[in-house]
């Protein structure tokens, strides 16, 4: 029986700055007595469900987050002829549906809401219906702009709304915050930009800095394939185009934090993949100890394969099939181990 899919990948970025903390350098945190690269949660699901990847194989499965719901259904109003007063007061009724909102700026949610692109529908099409008859919406009309819906981002990644707890949606996908494999130190890029009009100056306009750092990251994806489904109505195919677009995402979309500067683009070099009903569990512990050596990429590989078989050894079988490539080695294919992600 399948019902939980479990992603480790091991991916070497170059000199970067993916993540970016309040001061802007790269964001860390300490393992195993050192200081690690970081690269959180949050960063990683939204370079996937805003890639190339999830637009085109989701395509009208992807929702919205926005706070400016109010704000859109105000320009329409006004767009199509409703006089300014009564588009702000029809657009402000609009708004609360999603949430609070702010007080200078009432027609803004104070909170990010995800919306399924059905859910954009029905606002639009409400919109549509007051200014062609000109009058307030009803509290029914209202009601039913949150319903049921099949945005996968939002079926993996779940929703909160506090003003309409009904309507929430509990994740059926789990992200850890990748984490380097060894220590790394962040340096600090020293640049300078000349003037290319001021001939009479050739020294530097402008002196900066820019925080860097390289790691070899282990990254990892708990997904509860039976949630997933259920979030999207049970609906098999669309779960199946789900999971292929986020392993590959996964596989291939990192984070786009000062990417022209740094072009840190990648791949991962080592994925596993692991199905079954067991309870899930991160191999994290195999990078406790810092991987030493020069060759981050190989040992990172060897150190997580070890923990699993030891796992194995002493739980039991901890998944009841898996499936793996390695790029050093030369081994296994994507199209493999994304179709054993996919079927049930």
């Amino acid at each position: 029986m399948t019902r939980f899919v479990q992603l480790h990948l091991l991916i070497s970025y170059p000199p970067a700055n993916l993540n970016r903390d309040d001061s802007g350098q790269p964001k860390t945190a300490r393992l195993g007595g050192v200081e690690r690269l970081r690269v959180s949660s949050q960063s990683l699901k939204r370079a996937w469900r805003t890639s190339e990847i999830f637009q085109q194989q989701l395509a009208g499965s992807i929702g919205s987050r926005t706070k400016l719901l109010g704000v859109t259904a105000y320009e329409q109003l006004l767009a199509a002829g409703v006089a300014d007063k009564q588009a702000k007061d029809w657009a402000g009724q609009i708004a609360k549906v999603y949430g609070a909102v702010k007080k200078d700026k009432p027609l803004e949610i104070e909170q990010l809401v995800h919306v399924a692109p059905e859910e954009l529908g029905s606002l639009k099409a409400l919109v549509n219906t007051l200014a062609q008859e000109k009058r307030a919406p009803t509290d029914d009309e209202l009601d039913a702009l949150l319903h049921t819906q099949s945005a996968v981002d939002i079926a993996m990644f779940g929703r909160m709304l506090a003003a309409k707890t009904e309507h929430n949606s509990d994740a059926a996908v789990q992200v850890a915050h990748a984490i380097g494999v060894h220590a790394s130190a962040i340096e600090d890029d020293y640049f300078t930009a000349v003037d290319d009009l001021n001939l009479s100056d050739p020294g530097a306009a402008h002196i900066g800095d820019s925080g860097f750092a390289a790691a070899v990251f282990y990254q990892y994806v708990c997904i509860d394939r039976d949630r997933l489904k259920q979030n999207l109505g049970n609906d098999e195919a669309l779960t199946q185009k789900a999971l292929r677009a986020l392993t590959e995402a996964a596989l291939k979309v990192g984070p786009s934090g000062k990417q022209n500067s740094y072009a840190s683009r990648a791949y991962a070099h080592y994925a596993l993949a692991e199905k079954g009903a067991q309870q899930p569990r991160a191999l994290t512990l195999a990078y406790v100890k810092p991987v030493q050596g020069v060759d981050y990429a190989q040992e990172a590989i060897g150190a997580l394969q070890r923990v699993r078989d030891n796992m194995d050894k002493v739980y039991g079988p901890c998944a009841d099939s898996r499936s793996e490539i390695d790029v050093l080695q030369g081994q296994g294919r994507v199209a493999e181990l994304i179709d054993f992600v996919t079927a049930e």
